[in-house]
């Protein structure tokens, strides 16, 4: 799906987007989203009709409500999303699937009259993000399963691991990158990551810093 947009010729000049804090999207990562404000139910007819089925997913600069009136400040950097899947529910809800497809920055937001914010988009500084797989070989893979490892069992969890050797250095750290249980400054800078590897060594870092929490705080338990 993601090999139509062979350069970023190929993608919108203008995005509709959805601020929403603590949800990141990378290129050829899969977002299940759950739409039922009806402006963002607006805003995916119309990414629909349009044809191009694409959305700018972005993350608000605070979190929490916006002053009455307002709409919150963005971030500079977001990702574009192609709507890969949808079910309208019987109560008008939309559930969807978003596919990453390019990162993008925001050079200007719209003086809009949808409901539904938009923005122009430039794509350059990512135009690699269309390229699949880049930099997937500078990627420290042993350090990443081995923190990974160290995380799920400080935390009781268990995981795939026959799916987790089978996934590619980019899927593994743009989808461990998504689903991780980081605050939305962190998963900002993960999404900012010049480069897969770092992306790859933020993610390291955080999850040390979290096993390091969980140390300290057992250790003060047993005191």
């Amino acid at each position: 799906m993601t090999e139509r947009y062979s350069s970023i010729n190929d993608l919108p000049g203008t995005l509709p987007i959805f601020p929403l804090a603590g949800a990141m999207l990378l290129p050829r990562g899969v977002l299940p989203l759950n739409i039922f404000e009806p402006r963002y139910v607006s805003m995916v007819d119309a990414a629909l009709r349009s044809g191009d089925r694409l959305i700018g997913m972005i993350q608000p600069q605070t979190v929490g409500p916006a002053d009455a009136g307002t709409s919150p400040a963005i971030h500079d950097v977001g990702c574009a999303g192609r709507i890969t899947g949808f079910n309208e529910t019987d109560d008008g809800r939309i559930l969807m699937t978003l596919t990453g497809i390019c990162r993008f920055k925001v050079s200007q937001e719209l003086d809009a009259m949808t409901a539904f914010r938009q923005v122009k988009a430039d794509y350059a500084p990512f135009a690699n993000d269309l390229e699949a797989g880049s930099g997937e070989l500078d990627v420290s893979r042993t350090a990443l399963l081995d923190v990974v490892r160290r995380y799920l069992d400080a935390n009781n969890l268990q995981a795939d691991w026959d799916a987790i050797e089978q996934s590619s250095n980019e899927a593994l750290v743009n989808s461990l990158s998504m689903i991780s249980p980081f605050g939305p400054q962190e998963k900002q800078a993960m999404l900012e990551a010049d480069s897969l590897e770092q992306r790859n060594q933020i993610l390291i870092a955080l999850a040390e810093m979290a096993l390091a929490q969980t140390q300290t705080d057992d250790d003060t338990t047993l005191q």
